[in-house]
């Protein structure tokens, strides 16, 4: 046993040296608390981000991936850089090719690196995030630099369907739009370990709402997904709602900075009176007025799992508020209801909160008993 631990502790010292050689914050409660991990999700992380299509030797990937393959969990990119512009001649290296070959996907070059390369030969990935984007471009900033290509959409879509494994998928700040957006829920409809889908801040709208409510009807273990800052109106939210109502598996969903207005609002708040699972939903800022107040407040009188809502930035109104209240009356589990700049009044809120703080130290006194 003390030759064992001796063994650990010496791994440790080395993994942990390692860590700090290369980079200056280093917290392993990340990564699971292991100096090992840390160090090999962080170089593998460090090679994807420098890869340089068409330049970058892969050998370098290839041979690291074989050392680290089964200690890597999680890899969140943060950058991909695109093919170098041939500066002897001016032109791009993909604007050399025809037109009609990047079209018919017959060219064999890449816009950005693919994951279908590696993603298989790490048996333990569970989460996956990535930027499509360059870091720290400064004066050499391109909107080229931050395209998410139809070539990148379809490589990644089939390299994440084979990750049968993967539970985590997050793809933000990719400035990805309906088209490519579809592209890849379709290749997740029967995916059989996904839990979270992160699309936040990007440009999809009503189609990709729709193809996520198509996705929340079929798939029968997601439970989160996020689709903040978007552009998704009444429509997309509308399809949501619909398949939520049948959906029993989804905890959390985040339709912050959207645009579902009053008549998606209205929806959403029907799909809360029937889901029983769902435990945290996010409608701020999503132009929301007095009639969703009235909606969300019959929701409150019903529904008894949701235990966090955040509603802010939404004109409710006084009226709104005292509606609000007067539905929270009965409610005994909701934990969280953010109402901040929603134009209530001061009393509406003064009581709402009395009703948050009286159910958290119910829960907190059922806990501990």
């Amino acid at each position: 046993v003390t030759t064992t631990y001796k063994q650990w502790y010496q791994r440790r010292v080395r993994g942990k040296r390692c860590c700090k050689s290369r980079w200056s914050v280093c917290d392993t409660d990340q990564y699971g608390d292991s100096w090992k991990r840390m160090f090999f999700e962080r170089n593998m992380e460090d090679l994807i981000e420098n890869f340089v299509p068409e330049s970058t030797e892969l050998s370098e990937i290839t041979e690291t991936l074989e050392l680290s393959k089964d200690f890597i969990m999680r890899l969140r990119i943060r950058q991909l850089l695109p093919q170098i512009k041939d500066v002897s001649s001016g032109v791009a290296q993909e604007d050399e090719i025809s037109d009609q070959g990047s079209d018919t996907g017959t060219d064999d070059s890449l816009d950005h690196f693919d994951f279908g390369m590696i993603i298989n030969k790490l048996p333990n990935l569970v989460e996956l995030s990535i930027t499509y984007g360059v870091r720290n471009c400064g004066m050499n900033f391109e909107w080229s630099l931050f395209e998410f290509t139809q070539k990148d959409c379809s490589l990644l879509a089939r390299a994440v369907k084979s990750c049968t494994h993967l539970q985590i998928l997050r793809l933000q700040r990719c400035l990805i739009e309906d088209e490519k957006a579809r592209l890849i829920i379709s290749h997740l409809l029967d995916h059989p370990g996904l839990r979270v889908l992160d699309l936040s801040h990007n440009r999809i709208g009503d189609k990709t709402g729709r193809a996520v409510g198509k996705l929340l009807s079929v798939n029968k273990i997601l439970e989160e997904v996020n689709l903040c800052d978007n552009n998704i109106q009444a429509e997309g939210a509308s399809a949501i709602a619909f398949s939520l109502k049948k959906n029993s598996t989804l905890k959390t969903l985040n339709l912050k900075l959207n645009r579902i207005g009053d008549e998606g609002g209205r929806n959403i708040c029907q799909a809360l009176m029937k889901t029983t699972t769902l435990l945290h939903i996010d409608l701020s800022s999503n132009g929301l007025g007095e009639h969703v107040a009235a909606n969300l407040a019959e929701v409150l009188s019903h529904n008894q799992s949701l235990e966090h809502i955040i509603i802010s930035c939404n004109k409710l109104g006084v009226a709104g508020g005292r509606v609000l209240q007067e539905g929270l009356e009965n409610n005994r589990v909701l934990q969280t209801f953010d109402l901040r700049l929603t134009e209530i009044s001061q009393q509406s809120e003064h009581s709402i909160m009395n009703v948050i703080k009286s159910n958290k130290e119910k829960d907190s006194n059922s806990v501990s008993a």
